[in-house]
């Protein structure tokens, strides 16, 4: 089992508290604006992006990107890829443990972990790498906030290369195809960090064009030539690379605000809340 790391620092420790705190991030003014549902299947969507800050900064932006999840038909398994913040472990980590969150256990897809293991070499089965990380921490209570029972693939990216997105997205792809699940993808990620807000803004739309677009390499592109202090573009591009791979068409922005929108500050953090779609929709 892997125990909660940052439960009662990023988000409640106490699940009544926590339920509360999650629906209300819907609810509120920078929030989508109503519940989830559980899973419709009114839109095809393979994945999302979506911030992992504090709940109080970055929840509203992320429960956009979760309320589109649950527009989608409901998954399997939901995999959950989070860039390494802690510098433990792999580069490309996954666990076979599940995750305990104030919600309860969500349990892990064993036997997709050990497809994806057995079809790529460079994923490691490492709990060191999930010890400690917020990033894939924060994502679980949202999924289990529409369903509790979906399993979830944890997976830390340390490399960020195009060429370690790409490992990574076939893995996840050819388990998902040789186990017959169906498989969303969740991209953790905060975008611009302590940067005046009009700086953030400016080169955060240079990253999200780049995510419409569906051009992965030009998102890594874009992140290194203009510097732009996005942590987790590694799991973006493996979401861009695993939906081309599964016929998707089109991203889409639902959100964007900064952590100045929540507290007036002079630097702050850009968060983008953005789905990906298959074809049809």
């Amino acid at each position: 089992m892997r125990y909660p790391a940052v439960a009662g620092q990023f988000y409640p420790s106490d699940a009544e508290e926590l339920t509360k705190t999650i629906n209300g991030l819907y609810t509120g003014p920078l929030g989508p604006g109503q519940l989830p549902y559980n899973f419709s299947g009114e839109k095809s969507v393979l994945g999302v992006v979506a911030p992992h800050a504090g709940y109080m900064f970055s929840g509203q932006i992320a429960a956009h990107s979760y309320l589109e999840l649950s527009r989608g038909a409901r998954p399997d398994t939901v995999v959950i890829i989070g860039p390494n913040h802690t510098g433990m472990g792999s580069p490309l980590s996954v666990t076979h443990h599940d995750y305990l969150t104030p919600l309860g256990p969500a349990n892990t897809d064993r036997e997709m972990v050990e497809a994806m293991l057995e079809y790529e070499g460079a994923i490691a089965d490492d709990a060191a790498a999930h010890r400690y990380e917020h990033s894939v921490e924060v994502q679980v209570p949202f999924v289990q906030s529409i369903d509790a029972d979906v399993k979830i693939v944890p997976v830390v990216m340390m490399a960020q290369r195009p060429e370690a997105a790409k490992a990574l997205a076939g893995a996840i792809y050819a388990a998902a195809r040789d186990l017959n699940r169906r498989t969303a993808v969740v991209a953790s990620s905060d975008f611009s960090h302590y940067v005046p807000p009009a700086v953030a803004r400016k080169k955060d739309m240079m990253a999200v064009e780049k995510i419409e677009e569906m051009d992965a390499n030009g998102l890594y592109s874009t992140v290194r030539r203009y510097g732009i202090s996005m942590c987790g573009y590694g799991p973006v591009m493996t979401l861009l690379e695993f939906a081309r791979m599964s016929g998707g068409n089109r991203a889409e922005l639902l959100k964007y605000a900064t952590s100045g929108d929540i507290r007036p500050m002079e630097e702050v953090v850009g968060y983008a809340a953005l789905a990906v779609y298959g074809e049809g929709h």
